[in-house]
């Protein structure tokens, strides 16, 4: 099963309207790395307690660990601040570790742009294995890398589980369609069930 997201707020058939995005607190954009992750917490803790907070991000992608952190930030302040409503907001791209983020949120927390482009894909793995030395050891290598990948994909499908929930998309057709890239335009992410607006 995958991992918690934000809880939806108390009445979620309210569905935000573009002045509700008129002035976003926290602002992101570029790519998603630990620079990315100081910017998001210093804006995070200067946020209002109360109301809406608009999370606004473009990103041709990053680090999946650090979407997955400031992610696990939104889902907490969710909890500990259930007066608090934090909504994501996509403009024009966000792609891969910003989908990752974006599935943190409620679907009915959930927005892009007009035109903005959703980019799903799996995870990347860029490493040479050698094999040297003792066959005992050489084994123990090879199952290293293995549960590595392993634990990579399990965590992966977590993240596909939770940004298709409750969605008319389901898990395997994410797992067809992600290792090609899937790209989504706006309005079909809003048709598929993926976000609750365009704005």
């Amino acid at each position: 099963m995958g991992y918690d997201i934000a809880q939806a707020p108390a009445d979620d058939g309210l569905t935000l309207g573009p002045a509700d995005f008129a002035g976003p607190r926290i602002r992101l954009a570029g790519p998603v790395d630990y620079a990315m992750y100081n910017s998001f917490r210093d804006q995070l803790d200067a946020a209002p307690a109360q109301g809406l907070v608009v999370v606004e991000l473009s990103t041709l992608g990053g680090d999946p660990e650090v979407a997955r952190m400031m992610g696990e930030d939104i889902r907490f302040q969710s909890e500990v601040r259930p007066e608090r409503r934090l909504a994501f907001l996509g403009k024009a791209a966000i792609y891969s570790a910003g989908a990752t983020f974006m599935s943190f949120f409620a679907t009915p927390n959930r927005y892009l742009t007009r035109g903005a482009r959703l980019m799903i894909h799996e995870r990347k793995l860029d490493k040479t294995l050698q094999i040297n030395g003792p066959l005992t050891t050489c084994v123990a290598s090879v199952r290293a890398l293995l549960h590595e990948i392993e634990h990579s994909i399990a965590i992966q499908n977590e993240g596909f589980e939770n940004l298709v929930r409750g969605s008319a998309v389901t898990m395997e057709e994410v797992l067809q369609r992600a290792p090609a890239n899937w790209y989504l335009e706006a309005q079909e992410a809003k048709a598929l069930g993926l976000i609750r607006g365009v704005i």
